[in-house]
């Protein structure tokens, strides 16, 4: 970690397109020659700060920040105003993300300092992060676990950044764990499930249905928000939000990888959705899809050999019955079928227990660790 003279080091609002343009740059003179690191498509961060792209910036705020000593960038970070979490949970905190920085706590400090200015002046009295733009995208910085790249929609950060954090005041407020996991899980177990289950509750199984997709997308909707509400740090999505989420993914999304659970009744009462790690095809694109980039992903997209359970979860009413056990089994069949047979299930709360000893029993590895930290106003 170094320090500078302050002078030589500003901090401004980023406003100009050039500016912007900076800001998306600079993770590329952080991270270097980093080989775990997965270079982000540059077109993607500036469409989720363009305002008519992201609806985000349709009920809340979001002011990204430069750090420049002398005329050269040295870190980013991005002030959130969530307005829908201040609804939802009642609680006065604003967020910081897309936090890059290099090893020095000056820049971190002013960076920081800057974003609790900005959240102050708003009436907010904690600073929570890191998230882009909220929890249910890219959030928490990784402080611990196994080398490599990280899984789709999954952060990636240098190891100096906890210590960065730690010198700037800010202390851990929740730990998010990453469970890796393979097709030879306990199979005997979750066969016996299998059968139990099926025959008590009479539950079926079936994968999404892509041709009656807008209708798919409104069962995954219902199922989502009523599944996960109760969740420290959920916000529901808005309709925009689902959509606009639904419409990034729906290129790289596997229909076999996505799994709804019914009743007896043939209605809805669980959703288990993994993506293929579309990471192992960005790695190869540098942050771009043009010009040789789109062949790139082509080519690397038929050699995709892991996925990221990012979504397993049932209706409060259906849980605690072993209904978890057929969408797991889903997934291991289903990943087999497309030539996957690892992954990880991300991101699980450190005190979610039910989810982390079931996911242990199975024979999943807790191999990595994200946290969430914040500092009061």
């Amino acid at each position: 970690m170094t320090s500078h003279p302050s002078s030589a080091l500003t901090v401004i609002p980023v406003v100009t397109r050039e500016e912007l343009n900076q800001f998306i740059a600079l993770p590329w003179s952080i991270y270097g020659d980093d080989p775990h690191w997965v270079p982000p498509l540059k077109s993607d961060v500036r469409n989720a700060f363009d305002h008519e792209k992201h609806p985000f910036h349709k009920h809340s705020e979001a002011q990204p920040f430069l750090a420049l000593r002398g005329s050269v960038p040295v870190g980013r970070i991005c002030a959130i105003r969530n307005r829908n979490h201040e609804t939802f949970h009642e609680e006065p905190v604003g967020f910081f993300g897309w936090f890059e920085c290099v090893d020095d706590v000056e820049v971190a400090a002013a960076l920081f300092d800057i974003v609790r200015e900005w959240l102050r002046f708003r009436d907010l009295k904690i600073m929570r992060g890191p998230t882009s733009f909220s929890t249910n995208e890219t959030c928490g910085l990784l402080v611990d676990g196994e080398p490599g790249p990280p899984s789709v929609m999954m952060a990636y950060n240098p190891k100096y950044y906890p210590n960065l954090l730690k010198a700037c005041g800010l202390t851990k407020v929740k730990d998010l764990y990453a469970w890796q996991m393979d097709d030879q899980m306990d199979m005997g177990y979750l066969l016996r499930g299998e059968k139990l289950v099926t025959r008590r509750y009479g539950i079926t199984m079936r994968s999404f249905d892509m041709a009656k997709f807008d209708t798919e997308l409104e069962t995954v909707r219902s199922i989502y928000n009523a599944a996960w509400e109760k969740n420290w740090g959920f916000v529901p999505m808005t309709d925009e939000e689902i959509d606009h989420m639904a419409a990034e993914l729906k290129p790289i999304l596997e229909p076999k990888l996505a799994l709804f659970v019914e009743d007896s009744d043939g209605v809805p009462i669980g959703f288990a959705l993994a993506l293929p790690d579309f990471n192992q095809v960005l790695k190869k694109m540098d942050g771009k899809l043009w010009p040789f980039g789109i062949f790139k992903a082509l080519i690397a997209k038929r050699r995709i050999n892991w996925m990221r359970v990012i979504i397993l979860g049932l209706v409060e009413e259906w849980r605690g019955k072993g209904i978890d056990v057929l969408l797991y089994l889903g997934l291991i069949r289903a990943g087999r079928e497309v030539g996957i047979t690892q992954g990880e299930q991300s991101w699980i709360l450190e005190d979610n227990d039910k989810m982390n000893a079931s996911i242990k029993r199975l024979g999943g590895q807790m191999y990595r660790t994200y946290r969430l930290y914040e500092i009061p106003l």
